[in-house]
């Protein structure tokens, strides 16, 4: 497995965001079976599949969203199919720390994806020149890159745009 960290704010400069990773997944390997806490964790799946095992599990294709809320704790794994697995997983401090533990799976969801909080929205789509603004996740030539910016986005193969509450949450001050 290979990750490679995309933004890790330190500073709650970026409200409830605390990291994004672009994972690579060899085939039929994953992550081992590993906690989360008072997390909410959105993967979005680029390429391959992924298996996201918990309380139940679900198989991931192209283009499919999960939305792990780890409240007050769980332990999960997730696993690459036979042709691996290429996935951004994004980590925001959780909307209801201590909460029932819940996950979602969201198959192929285009436009603003409900994530059931006020601080953090996300879209997927395709590039062009209806892409929001925000903080753009673009995906070319299988390369993921982060940017800022508005107006439309050319010669992508996908765009996840995250739209975060400016203000600084309590933990930051």
């Amino acid at each position: 497995m290979t990750s490679r960290v995309l933004l890790a704010p330190d500073d709650g400069s970026l409200g409830p965001l605390l990291r994004i990773a672009d994972d690579r997944l060899a085939p039929d390997t994953g992550y081992g079976r590993h906690p989360h806490a008072d997390v909410d964790v959105v993967a979005v799946l680029l390429s391959g599949s992924l298996r996201h095992a918990w309380a139940r599990e679900a198989v991931l294709g192209p283009g499919d969203v999960a939305v792990l809320r780890a409240g007050r704790g769980l332990d999960h794994d997730e696993v690459a199919g036979a042709g691996g697995a290429h996935v951004v997983q994004t980590y925001l401090r959780a909307a209801n720390p201590g909460a029932q533990p819940a996950h979602d799976v969201l198959l192929r969801p285009s436009g603003w994806v409900d994530l059931g909080r006020s601080d953090a929205r996300l879209w997927l789509g395709e590039p062009g020149p209806d892409v929001p603004g925000g903080l753009r996740l673009v995906v070319r030539d299988g390369e993921v890159t982060a940017e800022r910016g508005e107006g439309p986005v050319e010669d992508a193969s996908a765009v996840l745009v995250w739209q975060l509450d400016p203000a600084r949450p309590a933990w930051a001050d």
